[in-house]
């Protein structure tokens, strides 16, 4: 069975830090894409950052500049580190992964972590 755990979220002061962690396990061939979302309770998912297999990177406008999307495939974990935080960026962050399982493509959903930014 393949998982995705997420870790790290927790409460920061506006401005602070915070970096989470996606551990992937279970049998993988290769790692297609990874992709971090958050989503606020009646709200959509929104998309926050993807990194594909060659490593480059995308993430939204409301993020840039202030959120690094990494992983270290050896170690399977995904990581976004999230700097200069705001109250906006409260919300449930989640780790999708699309990981090639022998002759297939799957997508898989983490649990989430909560981040809750005060003012």
């Amino acid at each position: 069975q393949v998982q995705l755990v997420e870790s790290g979220g927790g409460l920061v002061q506006a401005g602070g830090s915070l970096r989470l962690s996606c551990a992937v396990s279970g049998s993988i061939v290769s790692i297609i894409s990874m992709t971090w979302y958050r989503q606020v309770p009646g709200k959509q998912r929104e998309l926050v950052a993807v990194i594909n297999s060659g490593g480059s990177t995308n993430y939204a406008d409301s993020v840039n500049g202030r959120f690094t999307i990494s992983r270290d495939n050896a170690k399977r974990m995904l990581y976004l580190q999230m700097n200069s935080l705001k109250p906006e960026d409260t919300a449930v962050y989640y780790c999708n992964g699309v990981f090639m399982l022998s002759a297939i493509a799957l997508n898989y959903w983490g649990q989430g972590t909560q981040v809750t930014v005060s003012s």
